[in-house]
């Protein structure tokens, strides 16, 4: 008779785990539903707000009878976008941007990440080099440029120089601070439990930390194509930045503007690609 008191007790107990699993489940599945769609809401209202923008452009453009040379109407910039598009113009210069920016990229984060790392480990070192990273932050890169192209030549090096140069700082600041903000309770319960200096920076400080320097990482990869595109202004025959210099020089508006038009294309899915590798690293740490 106990015997089946306590087997009918489990089996409520057990039906009841069931149905708090399924209950929790479908909430996330209804959450993860509206988040869906309240995605898809906002792409569709940006798109809209373009299309709109660009009408206004086009009808502008042709009502106010302004010369191509000032501002084009969207409909020749496409043409002109679709021109470089289709014969392969475009292509060797998408290239060697997006080759200087990775490059760049993974230097200036690189040594951004590290040094963060390092400065908020050690506060003598933080204390002897922060004033030197500054220096290199308030000095105009455009002026620096010519000492890359004459230290390193014309070419991809001092692009991805100058590129990480521009990237590494966001990293490196937000890093620096993010490792510092840990709870000192926590600390204090990691020394109690005898953990070593490295445990403690890859168990507590580095996953606490992780959402701001991914948001330092976010900034560094808008930067890296700004610092990628004004390097090749002055020392690159190839690239968007150089064709943009091109263009302006043969007068022909419609193509500058299409030009830029790829180099917000190229941003847009840089950062897009930022976000993808955020939330999949902050998903795996348990922290979306």
């Amino acid at each position: 008779m106990t015997r089946r008191i306590d087997t009918g007790i489990d089996t409520r107990r057990n039906t009841r785990t069931e149905i708090r699993t399924d209950a929790v489940t479908e909430t996330r599945a209804d959450a993860d539903a509206d988040a869906g769609l309240s995605r898809l809401s906002g792409h569709l209202g940006s798109l809209a707000l373009l299309a709109l923008a660009l009408a206004l452009w086009e009808l502008a453009s042709r009502t106010l009878g302004l010369p191509a040379l000032v501002l084009p109407a969207p409909s020749a910039v496409g043409a002109a976008l679709w021109k470089g598009l289709a014969s392969g113009y475009f292509r060797t210069h998408i290239l060697a941007t997006s080759w200087n920016l990775g490059m760049g990229l993974v230097l200036g984060c690189g040594i951004g990440f590290l040094g963060g790392v390092a400065l908020a480990e050690s506060a003598t070192l933080r204390r002897l080099l922060w004033p030197w990273v500054v220096v290199s932050q308030v000095i105009p890169k455009l002026a620096l440029m010519p000492l890359f192209i004459l230290w390193f030549g014309f070419g991809h090096t001092s692009l991805v120089v100058i590129t990480a140069l521009i990237c590494f700082f966001p990293l490196l600041e937000t890093t620096a601070t993010s490792l510092r903000q840990v709870a000192p309770e926590r600390l204090e319960l990691f020394r109690m439990l005898g953990a070593s200096r490295w445990q403690t920076l890859w168990q507590l400080k580095l996953p606490t930390g992780l959402p701001g320097v991914l948001a330092g990482l976010r900034v560094a990869v808008m930067l890296a194509l700004v610092g990628a595109v004004v390097g090749e202004f002055i020392g690159a025959s190839r690239g968007l930045g150089a064709l943009v210099i091109a263009a302006q020089g043969s007068m022909d508006t419609p193509l500058m503007f299409a030009v830029l038009a790829l180099i917000a294309l190229l941003g847009i899915v840089t950062y897009q690609l930022t976000l993808w590798f955020e939330a999949t690293l902050l998903r795996r740490h348990d922290l979306a």
